[in-house]
């Protein structure tokens, strides 16, 4: 019988996606006889402007065996206990993102009914005072969860890292070319077909070299040079929904207490981020062209440093949306060249991991099943479509009227799937998680609440507990918080003794 399994694995573009392919497929396929190899240019930058990330990252970095106090080391990095949001809501409003949950569940229902009924007492602690990470953050302090301590707010700790991508990128060069990765350098000049189907059957090189494979990955970026430029795979544009289509970058020095988290600063026509490395802030302003110029854009992110600038202005392009076909014949797109997202909440390597653990769950042989690829493609495809609607809701929920791009993404249409978990929120506060979606029901509380978007009522199995009751488990959950606040350390410090 002839052997049908893939042999040669070509990843066309380095950056981030390419080398976390290349280290990932060098551990997670284990036969030696798998040739992988890596094709970019030196003369090709990345765009390497990513640099927050969520907790799944970790998992990832564990997999390709990275040590933690190495990693921070490598990439400059800092811990990052989730994103703060600055004028979202109403200009001069300010709430937290945090990765982990708020107080306890209890008697099986969400916390955030509970405080939902408690906060109509006028003497009510606010929602920030039942989250161990938003107190933390407050103080710029940080501490590693401790899983031995079982129904402790310190054994879930949920944390990430804020890095320079660039290095992460070489990092993990460095992992994959140690476990045998080839790269290839030089320019693809000729994408050649097989005339009987169409699928990739090799790369011509500005040098004339011929690269050759089976299965090829497209790390290309936005211009996807095999998905889009060849194989003509469409693009659903979503920019009626998530309208910015601009970012201008740059790098400034250090200044003020180093947070263990990311600031998002909304502006009249987009938001500026704020993420603090070890040595340098990296900023960027994102915004939509069409209510403002490029000139004036850059003079918001300037006005906004905290420090003195230490790089130029990078300026870049970009159109919300996906690939129609992320896994089309024998290309399967990752990062830029699968879609994009803006990174409002530090999703975009995130989708990279996932990407590649669903190609490794489906990965194929020669024959190419069409249904394992449709399959792979709907779920690429409902993964993007939840991340997309949580990050309109960031949008559409604002009450702010002072510009045109506000006054848009406020009375814009909504798709149906963000509009019923709206208006299922707005009459009782409940929140759904579909299919282990990336953002759980936390994550929409925070947002709801932080941009000043109350139900109108609560869950109603909560009204057999005794109003006396209700405030002494709120009582003894404060206290919990604030008694484990105490192990926390100065983010600084903490990463300097780790570093």
């Amino acid at each position: 019988m002839q052997d049908q399994n893939i042999k040669e694995i070509v990843i066309v573009g380095g950056g981030t996606a390419g080398w976390m392919a290349a280290a990932a497929f060098s551990i997670l396929l284990r036969d030696p006889t798998i040739k992988i190899r890596l094709v970019e240019s030196d003369e090709i930058g990345t765009v390497g402007v990513g640099e927050a990330t969520i907790p799944h990252i970790r998992y990832f970095n564990q997999l390709v065996g990275l040590d933690e106090k190495e990693y921070l080391r490598r990439t400059n990095a800092t811990f990052k206990l989730g994103i703060e949001f600055v004028n979202w809501g109403q200009v001069g409003d300010r709430y937290f993102h945090p990765f982990s949950p708020y107080g306890v569940n209890m008697d099986g229902i969400h916390f955030h009914h509970f405080w939902l009924r408690h906060i109509q007492n006028p003497d009510a602690a606010p929602i920030d005072d039942y989250n161990i990470q938003v107190l933390a953050s407050k103080l710029n302090k940080f501490a590693h969860p401790q899983p031995n301590l079982r129904g402790s707010p310190l054994a879930n700790i949920e944390y990430a890292y804020q890095f320079d991508a660039s290095l992460y990128g070489k990092y993990m060069r460095e992992v994959a070319e140690s476990r045998g990765v080839e790269r290839v350098e030089g320019k693809v000049v000729e994408v050649r077909q097989r005339p009987e189907d169409g699928f990739i059957e090799s790369l011509k090189l500005e040098s004339g070299e011929t690269v050759a494979g089976e299965l090829f990955i497209d790390c290309t970026g936005f211009r996807g040079l095999l998905t889009e430029q060849t194989l003509k795979s469409g693009y659903d544009d979503w920019s009626h929904y998530l309208p910015v289509d601009r970012a201008v970058a740059q790098a400034c020095e250090l200044a003020g207490p180093l947070t263990p988290f990311t600031r998002s600063t909304a502006h009249k026509a987009g938001w500026q981020w704020r993420i603090p490395l070890q040595n340098r802030l990296g900023n960027g302003h994102v915004y939509c062209s069409d209510y403002i110029s490029d000139d004036e854009a850059y003079d918001t992110l300037k006005s906004g440093l905290d420090g003195a600038p230490i790089s130029d202005p990078r300026f870049l392009r970009f159109k919300t949306g996906i690939r129609k076909k992320p896994w089309n014949k024998n290309v399967v797109a990752l990062g830029l060249a699968s879609g994009f997202l803006e990174p409002l909440e530090s999703t975009s390597i995130h989708l990279i991991q996932t990407a590649i653990a669903r190609l490794m769950t489906n990965f194929p042989d020669k024959i190419f099943n069409e249904r394992d690829i449709e399959y792979y493609n709907d779920r690429t495809l409902a993964e993007f479509e939840q991340v997309r609607d949580f990050i309109i809701l960031h949008y559409c929920a604002t009450q702010r009227t002072d510009s045109p791009l506000w006054n848009h993404v406020r009375t814009m249409d909504l798709p149906e799937t963000l509009r019923q978990r709206i208006d299922i929120y707005k009459e009782n506060g409940r929140l759904y998680r579909h299919d282990n979606e990336l953002f759980g029901e936390h994550s929409w509380f925070a947002v709801f609440e932080g941009q000043n978007i109350r139900p109108k009522r609560y869950h109603p199995v909560i009204n057999h507990l005794a109003d006396d009751m209700l405030e002494k488990r709120m009582t003894e959950i404060r206290r919990a918080m604030q008694k484990c606040l105490e192990q926390f350390e100065d983010h600084a410090e903490y990463l300097q003794k780790r570093t």
